[in-house]
């Protein structure tokens, strides 16, 4: 099975890198042609020239961009070009009817669409573990599932077009949250004059521990926020939940108030950071003293 590979950022780079040691990529494809080809260098693979190459030459075709926009561009793009049978895995994160829609042009060209949205942030790209969830006809799911088990450790088919990325937005409303409350507690235990290193030794294995809190509070208690997931996607993420939300007349208070929050880091220059910076409005309330987290 030859599988190609669109889109080399922080989490396609070593998903690519993953199916390459796995002997399954054939080569990739990125807007900025350098990553395309130091992967091919590194891995054997091909640094293709246009996403339609590429597809042409691949049974399946992985799709990890950031936008809606991107996923349908490159979905018309190759289209044309795809052999009978040849499945399209979307791992982006966009909304469910962008994946009927993009479902509907690869299905009408004789290939077959999966939206396949990822989670468990860099660390999980590079190490294999992610959780991917899928959307799409079970028969084409069974046949790509080789290629999602070698980037994930879950794989799971969900429903039909759209229902992964249906559980990816339910995903994002809990990753909101929940770094809601890490960036609360850690801001409330450094008032508290806690000593932070054992304070995240000893909350990691508590009942309040999280995923977000063993991987990130770390960062927080140094004032480090590498790029891990950045403020400015989760915050697209959330504008998707948010639509979905009120196709159906609901209102999402946690999803509210962090989109308010990104907003604000996003325009004091903190977009590209983790979203363990929302640390930084946290910690301003209690230097503050508002309480409000709008410093």
């Amino acid at each position: 099975m030859k599988v190609g590979f669109i889109g080399l950022g922080a989490m396609g780079l070593p998903m690519a890198a993953n199916l390459a040691r796995a002997g399954l990529l054939a080569g990739a494809w990125n807007r900025s042609p350098s990553r395309a080809e130091a992967l091919a260098s590194e891995a054997g693979a091909k640094a293709y020239s246009d996403p339609e190459s590429l597809a042409a030459d691949c049974d399946v075709v992985v799709l990890c961009v950031s936008a809606d926009a991107d996923v349908m561009e490159l979905v018309a793009r190759i289209a044309p070009v795809l052999r009978p049978g040849t499945i399209v895995a979307d791992c982006s994160t966009v909304s469910s009817t962008t994946a009927r829609r993009a479902a509907a042009i690869v299905d009408g060209a004789g290939g077959a669409f999966l939206d396949c949205p990822v989670s468990g942030g860099v660390e999980g790209a590079r190490n294999a573990t992610l959780a991917i969830m899928c959307g799409g006809d079970a028969e084409a799911f069974e046949r790509a599932r080789p290629v999602l088990e070698t980037l994930g450790r879950t794989v799971a088919h969900i429903g039909p077009t759209g229902a992964g990325q249906a559980t990816k937005a339910t995903n994002q409303i809990m990753c909101a949250g929940i770094i809601q409350a890490v960036g609360e507690a850690m801001a409330f235990a450094d008032a508290e004059g806690l000593p932070l290193e054992k304070v995240i030794e000893v909350l990691g294995q508590g009942a309040g521990s999280s995923w977000y809190f063993v991987n990130r509070a770390p960062f927080m208690a140094r004032g480090e926020y590498p790029a891990g997931f950045r403020v400015r996607l989760h915050y697209k993420d959330l504008e998707i939940c948010r639509e979905m939300a009120g196709r159906r007349g609901a209102h999402l208070p946690v999803v509210e108030t962090t989109l308010l929050h990104y907003r604000r880091l996003i325009a004091e220059g903190f977009g590209d950071e983790d979203i363990s910076s929302i640390h930084r409005l946290k910690s301003s309330m209690f230097r503050d003293g508002n309480g409000d987290g709008e410093g």
